[in-house]
């Protein structure tokens, strides 16, 4: 039996497709001003599944641009009333729906200001879009599922848009143009041996790196809502920092490691921790060499590796909707969620 989670998560490449067609003057014009006035600072503003789509695109901005992207405790403007300087400010607001005050407050406060204020929403009409200078569609449809699939996947395609038109680069838009491809195949990718390792785990790690880490966290967030699962998302570095104490006797890890430079690392860790008892799970491309005993997940590679996280989320959702079913879950009605969460 099919699932709205699962119908909108399959109907994400047709979703990328009609923003890829929609809209290039916008980001054009904006990537235009970005590059002959470049922000004195930059900061995102969001919450939930947006905030780790604003997380892939402050990953981009910082490696590829190199300019540093803050996070914004939004209760510095909604409880503490700071006087943030606003001067040369770039602010970067994600939501689907564009109703959370404490996103809507901040892109006020910041366009008051003085700042260049952004915000990517599935809502055109909402509150947030119209508190922001400079508002992009995600052109993902309804989104009647309480679990957000189709829209977090547009939320990441619209921030490395925004990227690939301030650095102007011809090589990322190109890949982004055929993404949709990769994404219908990522989709139909088998990811069913996951669900004898996971059906019955209480706990787990979900690791990654890099522009990775944004999908880690997003995946770690999906098995709580959806699975009940207690996961977390830690950077593969991060984890030997203390988190890796509790790995052994057949701990769960679900290890993502698409191409990139922190591939090797991660590769390794998943080594590592297959050897200190850790069950795990490597998502990689197909053809990594892997170790004995650990259960590889197949990822398809993109026409560029910054964007291979966003297809190896594509194959992640089918997997974690079908293994919410196995739990006795349903994957539409998580536990005490809402679909528009509200907070100051």
């Amino acid at each position: 039996m099919s699932s709205l989670m699962l119908e909108e998560a399959l109907s994400a490449p047709d979703a990328v497709a009609r923003q890829l067609a929609a809209d290039p003057l916008s980001y054009a014009r904006l990537g235009q001003a970005l590059q002959e006035q470049p922000p004195a600072s930059v900061l995102t503003i969001a919450r939930g599944s947006s905030d780790h789509a604003a997380h892939y695109l402050a990953y981009l901005v910082m490696a590829r641009l190199g300019r540093l992207v803050t996070s914004l405790p939004m209760s510095l403007i909604t409880l503490y009333q700071s006087r943030i300087h606003c001067e040369g400010l770039l602010s970067l607001a994600f939501s689907q729906s564009g109703q959370s005050p404490d996103l809507i407050a901040p892109t006020r406060f910041f366009r008051e200001g003085g700042a260049r204020t952004v915000a990517f929403v599935n809502a055109s009409g909402s509150p947030l879009a119209a508190a922001a200078e400079h508002v992009f569609e995600l052109h993902a449809g309804p989104e009647k599922s309480v679990a957000a699939t189709k829209s977090y996947i547009a939320q990441l395609v619209a921030g490395a848009r925004v990227v690939a038109a301030w650095q102007q680069d011809d090589t990322l838009r190109a890949a982004l143009n055929v993404l949709p491809i990769a994404l219908t195949e990522a989709a139909k990718l088998d990811w069913s041996a996951a669900l004898p390792v996971l059906q019955g785990a209480d706990r787990l790690f979900v690791l990654g790196r890099g522009t990775g880490l944004a999908v880690a966290m997003e995946a770690a967030l999906k098995l709580k809502e959806t699975c009940g699962i207690q996961a977390e998302a830690f950077s593969g570095a991060e984890v030997k920092h203390g988190p890796m104490a509790l790995v052994r006797d057949g701990y769960p890890l679900l290890v993502f490691a698409p191409r990139g430079p922190a591939q090797a690392g991660l590769l390794a860790i998943a080594e590592e921790m297959h050897a200190r008892g850790g069950r795990v799970l490597l998502a990689a491309p197909i053809g990594t060499p892997c170790t004995p005993g650990v259960v590889q997940l197949p990822l398809v590679t993109t026409g560029n590796e910054d964007l291979d996280p966003i297809a190896l989320v594509q194959s992640f959702y089918p997997m974690v909707e079908a293994l919410a079913r196995a739990r006795g879950f349903n994957p539409d009605v998580p536990p005490n969620l809402a679909k528009v969460t509200k907070t100051h």
